[in-house]
């Protein structure tokens, strides 16, 4: 089966189900395992953001979307050369990646037949789903079962060790300028890490909101996840944020690797969260992870 993944967190999944040698197409952003979009054919671009601020992206993006333009774009005449069996890609967010009804159109007009699969789990129970969805897809559900079991076990390992404590207020903010809530099955993440997650939108979309709405539950622990970055990009913009929460502890969190992307390492992700919320009765995370800023 030749696959084709348009958004990053189906790269990782392709690659934890053993389908990276199937795995032939994938976008500018499939950064894991890096070799992915060394290997593999570039099928969807977009704009390079790096050295614009929060607000320039954030101005950016509502500008195109307000529009009507899209962000990302469609490479269809590689996409076609590739003659895929199966595309991974999703309808959860326009800001994440290209929704399935341009690839569907794409696909009508080059004339290919490919199975579409939309990936759009809203919370961390949904996302260990998709990797069964996958797994069916591609012909592999017996891996798609093996890696579900080993994940859950260990969620269920952070749950025993949580287990009976105390557990801190912990705010979560996605993007820094404006601000962003915690949305989606980024809550979920701080529950099992034992917090309980304040200001959220558990299941729902994460959306804008004020930094006085944000530490209004007087949140004890804020983490600072920005779509997008990496730790280092996370501690420049938690550092900005540092002010607007007195007295709380204030962590950065390399957000594309562990909390933004559903895949795999959003479990990396609640050992990380246990990590900082719970540094006695759990190991501590390894380097690049998290970072105290305050």
């Amino acid at each position: 089966m030749r696959l084709v993944s348009l958004l990053p967190s189906a790269t990782e999944i392709a690659y934890a189900l053993g389908l990276g040698d199937d795995l032939v197409g994938v976008t500018f952003e499939c950064d894991e395992p890096p070799r992915a979009r060394q290997e593999k054919t570039v099928v969807v671009g977009g704009r390079d953001t790096r050295g614009m601020t929060p607000a320039e992206i954030d101005d950016y993006v509502k500008g195109r979307m307000s529009a009507g333009d899209d962000l990302y774009t469609l490479h269809a005449d590689a996409l076609a050369g590739l003659a895929p069996d199966l595309i991974l890609t999703q309808d959860l967010c326009r800001v994440c990646a290209l929704p399935s009804g341009h690839v569907d159109a794409a696909l009508d007009y080059l004339g290919c037949r490919a199975d579409v699969l939309s990936l759009d789990p809203y919370t961390l129970d949904q996302v260990l789903r998709t990797f069964r969805e996958v797994g069916a897809a591609a012909g592999v559900p017996e891996r798609a079962e093996a890696l579900v079991a080993a994940l859950q076990l260990r969620l269920d390992r952070v749950a025993a060790a949580v287990a009976g404590r105390s557990r801190p207020r912990v705010a979560v903010v996605e993007w820094v300028d404006p601000p962003f809530t915690a949305g989606h099955w980024v809550p979920d993440l701080v529950t099992a890490a034992g917090g309980v997650p304040v200001a959220a939108r558990g299941g729902q979309r994460s959306i804008q909101v004020t930094y006085e709405e944000l530490a209004a539950p007087a949140p004890e622990i804020v983490l600072v996840t920005p779509c997008g970055y990496h730790l280092g990009g996370a501690v420049e913009q938690a550092e900005a944020v540092v002010p607007h929460f007195p007295g709380a502890q204030v962590w950065a969190i390399d957000g594309d690797g562990l909390v933004v992307r559903p895949g795999p390492r959003l479990v990396d992700g609640v050992e990380a969260i246990a990590a900082v919320l719970h540094p006695d009765a759990v190991p501590a995370p390894p380097p690049g992870s998290v970072a105290r800023v305050a």
